[in-house]
């Protein structure tokens, strides 16, 4: 009786409270929850580290050479990509083509993800402490993986590229007319997908036998243009006769990630 006193009090407070104290009050609780949503996977790290730390002394031997291999192959990459980046900003000098580089790479790891709302939303572990505002572009190695809905001191919710809350511009490979993208949630529990729509009646979901991508539009705001989104698999006339409508299949590192990046716009970038 005493548990079902509390609960009911609790509900008429939640009821007829005003909007902004239970805005202020689920605040609160979520930056209580966050150290309980960001244990797990902290403690996944230091499992990690611990299993590490037995290994042999030969063990260690040969992932100390193979390291030392990958850091000089990466040591050229960076060079490679040094002179890349200095071309590209002559070229964009020259032809006097806005620079894209507004935006800075907040690298965060996943703390959390739901099986209840797997496509919907997952929780990073990084929020306004380390610069990270609603809004912002999440990406990864795949492309587009959504963008932050809710921001807290040390946490974050992304809302994902495939939940049907999920809507932005966007642009067909090949083509500079927009379109709209949408999530549409998961086929199956392995597949994930959305929706594009007002698609020109002259374009088609395949090119040289292959289909074509979806690209991210500056249109959207929060992202730059020219970020993967999907391929294109169908494309169907709509009723209306006028646009095509058709199906997105988003990359499949969406079911299985661990790290992501925020874009997060530099405040003093030129305009």
């Amino acid at each position: 009786m005493r548990n079902a006193a509390i609960f009911a009090a609790l509900f008429i407070a939640c009821v007829f409270l005003p909007p902004w104290l239970r805005k202020a009050g689920s605040g609160i609780f979520d930056e209580f929850r966050a150290p309980i949503d960001v244990l797990p996977a902290a403690l996944g790290d230091l499992e990690k580290y611990w299993a590490l730390n037995s290994n042999s002394k030969k063990a260690l031997l040969e992932a100390g050479r193979d390291l030392a291999r990958l850091n000089a192959s990466y040591q050229l990459k960076n060079m490679e990509n040094s002179v890349l980046r200095e071309k590209l900003a002559r070229y964009e000098n020259f032809f006097r083509i806005p620079s894209y580089d507004k935006y800075r790479m907040e690298v965060a790891r996943v703390a959390r993800r739901d099986i209840s709302a797997w496509w919907q939303i997952m929780v990073i572990r990084k929020g306004s402490a380390h610069g990270i505002k609603e809004g912002c572009a999440v990406i990864s190695s795949g492309g587009v993986v959504g963008r932050i809905s809710k921001v807290g001191a040390y946490t974050s919710v992304v809302e994902l590229v495939s939940s049907s809350k999920f809507r932005m511009a966007a642009y067909i490979e090949g083509e500079n007319r927009p379109v709209i993208y949408q999530g549409a949630g998961a086929v199956t529990f392995h597949e994930a997908c959305g929706e594009v729509t007002d698609v020109p009646i002259d374009v088609s979901a395949y090119s040289n036998g292959r289909p074509l991508r979806l690209w991210t539009s500056s249109l959207a705001g929060t992202f730059p243009d020219g970020l993967l989104i999907g391929e294109v698999k169908t494309l169907s006339l709509d009723s209306d006769g006028v646009f095509k409508s058709g199906m997105v299949l988003l990359s499949g590192e969406l079911s299985s990630l661990r790290e992501v990046a925020v874009l997060v716009p530099i405040e003093n970038a030129s305009k």
